[in-house]
């Protein structure tokens, strides 16, 4: 069982990697004019998957990420029925973010905030 989880989880990555490094692309293209590195390649990258509708559209971006929901999602549930240790493991994650939500909130604000500076800092190096 322990070896079909790890296979799963692997098909999982190979499959979500092309709408991955698409969105990727996406956002390295708009880092700088696009004739300076990295934001060519990443240019290159979505032309390419626009020139390549069936490919890029529908298998890359719809067809595969598509499957790793159904295919997490089973596994998922089949998971969750069959492992008391994983239910009771959850129930424990979940009490634990109750007793401790504000200090979460509060960590994903400061985590936000980091990422909104960084993202203005890089606006005004490239401008």
């Amino acid at each position: 069982m322990k070896t079909l989880r790890r296979a799963l989880a692997t098909l999982e990555l190979v499959l979500i990697v092309p709408a991955a490094l698409f969105m990727t692309a996406l956002f390295v293209r708009n880092l700088q004019p696009q004739q300076y590195e990295p934001a060519h390649p990443a240019q290159r990258i979505v032309a390419w998957y626009a020139a390549r509708t069936h490919l890029g559209l529908w298998l890359f971006l719809i067809g595969f990420p598509l499957a790793v929901l159904v295919i997490g999602c089973v596994s998922l549930i089949r998971s969750w029925r069959a492992d008391p240790a994983l239910r009771t493991a959850a129930f424990e994650c979940s009490a634990a973010i109750r007793r401790h939500f504000a200090v979460l909130v509060v960590a994903l604000a400061t985590s936000t905030s980091a990422v909104i500076l960084a993202i203005v800092a890089l606006h005004m190096i490239t401008d």
